[in-house]
């Protein structure tokens, strides 16, 4: 049976300030990742600057030029599989909200652009949106997606995905405490609709009077709870996944082989 064992940061992301970030994210690994069997490791979106959509022009990192060598050197140095989270990241067109992921030899395996953007946020004033399909990557031989935040609101972009293979999916995010039950909700629906794990890492703390719920969140391919985290609180959070299950939930409700998508419009 293959297993996965998670690290998930639910970070309290300093506003503004990409160097004292870092430094979180690497004090996490030298403190939480050192000495613990763990095979992949996940961070929350925008954890370079947080939500200072304002200050982006200055503060944004320049096409990965610093996250990723960044991230490349943890994953080396600790032997782990990385998901990058997502950061502000200045493209020649404009700023995208970024994800970046790394295997255990510290290469970078796929980046993804989050394609929606969230209008109750301001981000489409500040953001450009990804242009490209949601694709798989491989860890480990084990087929993944990864969407950001606001994409989860969107189950035609995660069945994409899961129609491509994938059998993890990780939500990224800075998901607001004011619309925590939304988060869970669409988070289980998604697991149980796409008998996939839902890998689910928030941020904590508060920005511009949004408070950010925490609460991250695995949950298995038959929709239940295998670790959560606190509400509002920086913290680690550890779980443990079997992939035989997403195969075994597959076969005993064959979603996929009776579906009959000429008739849904597509």
């Amino acid at each position: 049976m293959t297993k996965i064992e998670y690290l998930i940061y639910q970070m309290d992301v300093v506003v503004a300030n990409p160097q004292a970030n870092r430094e979180k994210i690497k004090q996490w690994f030298e403190t939480d990742v050192t000495n613990t069997k763990v095979d992949t490791v996940v961070l929350p979106e925008m954890w370079n600057t947080g939500y200072a959509l304002d200050q982006l022009e200055s503060i944004a990192d320049d096409d990965g030029s610093v996250t990723i060598p960044f991230l490349s050197d943890l994953a080396k140095k600790y032997q782990v599989n990385v998901i990058g989270g997502s950061i502000a990241n200045r493209k020649q067109d404009g700023i995208y909200n970024t994800s970046f992921v790394f295997n255990r030899l510290g290469e970078l395996v796929h980046q993804y652009d989050k394609i929606h953007l969230v209008p109750m946020l301001d981000e489409p004033k500040y953001l450009k949106g990804g242009c490209d399909k949601g694709e798989l990557f491989e860890l480990d031989g084990v087929k993944m997606g990864i969407v950001i935040c606001y994409d989860l609101r969107f189950p035609e972009l995660i069945r994409s995905l899961a129609l491509q293979g994938a059998e993890v999916m990780h939500v990224v995010a800075q998901w607001p405490a004011s619309r925590q039950t939304h988060w869970h909700y669409l988070l289980f629906a998604r697991a149980i609709e796409n008998q996939c794990y839902m890998i689910a890492a928030n941020a904590s703390g508060t920005c511009d009077g949004t408070d950010f719920a925490g609460e991250s969140l695995v949950i298995s391919p038959s929709g239940e709870a295998i670790a959560t985290g606190p509400a509002r609180t920086e913290a680690t959070i550890r779980a443990e996944i079997m992939l035989e299950n997403v195969r075994k939930i597959r076969n005993e409700i064959p979603v996929f082989t009776s579906r009959v998508p000429y008739l849904y419009g597509e």
